[in-house]
């Protein structure tokens, strides 16, 4: 099928994408259950409760084939008209804009190619019902993640052992979201916490739910001291530092008693390390540290007001290393 020509989309045809971009490039990208070629899997279109579709090749051409749905059967053009609901001309322009093709200069539709910056509060709130999916397709690490974490002192070995990958695009209930800024997935088994540091609105989207211990499979055994901390940025950190720690989904999370009983077995002290809001008037980080401290006999450790940090990775980012957070940790003994 061909496009009539436009000044800005002379060479936005089928036959130029495929002569940067393979079928199969199309499919791994913007199908996230696909793996193998002729290996079945779910399909993301319907209700589907056992793997009924494949990517086959046919009479030359890579087909998506639900065996299951007579009226799914696409190619990798139709196949993204029919998920996002565009016309032949969009799907153009979604793959030339997500591979970065530079055969158009028509910027898509927002409801395409949007951004976690472009997420709507009361369409994608920052933590969504649990029975919603959220997949991410992983992109390669570079400079810009370095440079990122480096202030935290979190090294790559670090991300990847607390399965923190980055992300390029999200699919939320299979609409498609292009991550404008560095993103990174938080795994947790099949359920997924999105961050994006940078921005304002949507820093946080999330389908985990309270059982999801952030650091939890990463510690040992057992140990002499256990920190309960505020976010597995924290918990990174501490780890970078030489300390045992996890946190709950949210700092506003009471942790449960069978939770706290098992850790008592393992550890034989733990100690609270919440946020200091100290610009916020009732200070909820260090509120929610006391009633956790009252009701489980801890210590907690709050950082000093003179360092306006309000936690570990702010801390160490200002101060440029571990020192001052190791005097405040040992201080407390």
């Amino acid at each position: 099928m061909a496009i009539r020509s436009r000044s800005s989309e002379d060479h936005l045809h089928t036959d130029v994408i495929l002569s940067k971009i393979t079928e199969y490039d199309i499919f791994m990208y913007y199908c996230p259950s696909f793996k193998k070629l002729g290996q079945k899997f779910n399909s993301e279109l319907r209700d589907d409760n056992n793997p009924t579709v494949s990517i086959i090749p046919y009479n030359g051409k890579l087909l998506y084939k639900d065996f299951g749905h007579s009226d799914h059967t696409f190619n990798c053009f139709s196949y993204i008209q029919y998920k996002y609901n565009c016309s032949f001309v969009d799907s153009l322009r979604i793959i030339d804009c997500d591979f970065n093709l530079d055969l158009s200069s028509h910027k898509v539709e927002t409801k395409f190619t949007m951004g976690l910056m472009g997420f709507k509060q009361s369409k994608v709130p920052s933590f969504i019902k649990q029975d919603v999916v959220i997949q991410k397709k992983k992109r390669l690490w570079n400079r810009e993640d370095a440079n990122f974490w480096k202030k935290y002192f979190i090294s790559k070995k670090i991300l990847c052992m607390f399965a923190v990958e980055p992300i390029s695009h999200i699919w939320v209930n299979n609409n498609r979201f292009t991550c404008k800024s560095i993103s990174y997935a938080f795994r947790f088994k099949n359920r997924y916490k999105i961050y994006s540091p940078y921005e304002v609105k949507n820093k946080w989207l999330s389908n985990t739910n309270k059982a999801d211990i952030q650091g939890y499979n990463q510690l040992p055994t057992n140990g002499e001291r256990l920190i309960i901390t505020s976010s597995l940025k924290d918990v990174m950190c501490l780890y970078a530092a030489g300390y045992n720690a996890v946190a709950m989904q949210s700092e506003m999370q009471l942790p449960s008693e069978k939770l706290i009983s098992e850790l008592k077995q393992r550890f034989n002290t733990i100690d609270i390390l919440y946020d200091n809001d100290f610009e916020k008037a009732n200070n909820p980080g260090q509120t929610m540290a006391k009633k956790i401290c009252n009701l489980y006999d801890f210590k907690n450790i709050c950082l000093p007001d003179k360092f306006k940090s309000k936690d570990p990775s702010d801390l160490v980012n200002k101060v440029s290393g571990f020192n001052e957070l190791k005097f405040i940790l040992n201080d407390t003994r």
